[in-house]
């Protein structure tokens, strides 16, 4: 480990120009400025130009992941990948959570007149200007969101999500206050932060742990002795922390401990046989039913189907899905409901793919509609993401009701 008699901090007066709180310490051959800025703020992007320009530093490491800076330089970057490919590895939710993100960070851009993270952008512009390395220290966003929903009691992720696709896909004017919370961190922290500031479950994997994490990765990245002096561009909410990481020295080896803060806990082993069960449950009333009285089973099998395919077909409608994509999830739920491997929304997402192939103005147009709800539903690729969660979520439902059905009928009065 570094030897903390090498390590000094101090705080470094703002000279050009005055701005965001910064502090330097210094580990070994290399100092390390760690400069708070706020994500919506003019001031900051211009104060990480002129530091950067000032010719100080020889690294530069800003809060972001390699996903969110590749956003950055290719924004229309969803253009070019297979939406097909995105619904078959089940990252259409994920990929609907960035977009909503996104919209809230339009809003913000078109009420403020700055765009949130222009301190980033203007870091890697000079950066690429002045030839400089820059160093991507923040940990990717689908690894926070997932530790996220894994660290709060299931009880809170209802409200928790429905909360965050409430506040970004309203139409409502971004409050003063949401505003200046972005002035401390970026919009996915402001987004939680109603919320992280009075749950420690959230707070840790939002806040601390990126505080570690960032630590982390800069002593990988820019260790001591690499560079001469590093500029660390952050929100000013992680300044304390990643301060008083730095201060305790940096472990030998940064990997081990920053490979455990990406780890996502496997999903319970309930969890992963509960649709297995439910298929033998279902198939076992069948059996029971014909095993009774053949007119009976035929009748569970009849309304397994139609309240299945009615409900997911139902769902499918609501987000305005191609008739026949709308037809094909009717017949394809009730079977996929009964084979764990693949889901409805895999198939209506599929259908509706092939039958309202997104044009390159929908890419094009894709960051701006997704600003209002009414644009959600008319971009055909977000449009399509709706038709995969809605008749997942459609399917869902008419799996328990029928479920139920068919146990009231097995086992009822």
């Amino acid at each position: 480990m570094t030897d903390p008699q090498d390590l000094t901090a101090s705080a470094e007066p703002a000279t050009v120009p005055s701005g965001g709180p910064r502090q330097t310490l210094q580990l070994g051959d290399t100092r390390y400025t760690l400069l708070g800025t706020a994500h919506v703020s003019k001031e900051s992007a211009d104060e990480v130009r002129a530091l950067i320009r000032s010719g100080d530093y020889d690294a530069v490491a800003i809060e972001l992941c390699a996903s969110r800076h590749h956003s950055l330089v290719e924004p229309d970057a969803l253009a070019g990948q297979d939406l097909f490919e995105i619904f078959r590895q089940g990252k259409a939710g994920m990929v609907a959570a960035s977009l909503a993100l996104g919209a809230f960070q339009q809003r913000v851009a078109e009420q403020s007149g700055i765009e949130p993270g222009a301190e980033m952008r203007a870091a890697l512009e000079e950066t690429q200007r002045h030839d400089l390395p820059l160093l991507l220290i923040d940990r990717d966003v689908g690894i926070t969101l997932k530790r996220i929903y894994a660290n709060v009691p299931w009880w809170q992720r209802f409200s928790l999500f429905s909360g965050l696709l409430g506040s970004v896909m309203s139409r409502q004017e971004v409050s003063a206050a949401d505003i200046e919370r972005l002035k401390e961190g970026d919009v996915l922290e402001s987004t939680f932060n109603e919320f992280a500031e009075q749950s420690e479950s959230l707070y840790t994997p939002l806040i601390s742990e990126r505080d570690r994490y960032m630590t982390l990765r800069l002593g990988e990245e820019g260790p001591p002795g690499r560079y001469r002096h590093v500029l660390v561009v952050i929100g000013a909410g992680h300044l304390k922390g990643m301060a008083e990481h730095l201060s305790q020295a940096l472990p030998d080896d940064p990997r081990t401990e920053r490979e455990s803060l990406e780890a996502t806990p496997p999903r319970s082993r309930i969890w992963r046989l509960l649709p297995w069960a439910i298929t033998a449950l279902v198939l076992t009333g069948f059996a029971i039913g014909f095993s009774r009285n053949t007119d009976l089973g035929w009748q569970l099998v009849s309304e397994w189907f139609l309240i299945n395919g009615v409900l997911s077909a139902a769902a499918t409608t609501i987000a305005l899905a191609h008739p026949v994509t709308i037809l094909a999830t009717f017949f394809a739920a009730p079977l996929t409901s009964l084979n764990p491997t693949i889901g409805a929304g895999f198939v209506a997402a599929g259908v509706e793919l092939f039958m309202r192939k997104p044009k390159v103005g929908d890419f094009a147009h894709l960051r701006h509609d997704v600003t209002s709800l009414k644009g959600w539903w008319r971009n055909r690729v977000s449009r399509t993401l709706l038709v995969f969660l809605f008749a997942t979520l459609g399917s869902a439902a008419g799996t328990w009701v029928a479920g139920f059905r068919i146990a009231g009928a097995l086992f009822g009065s």
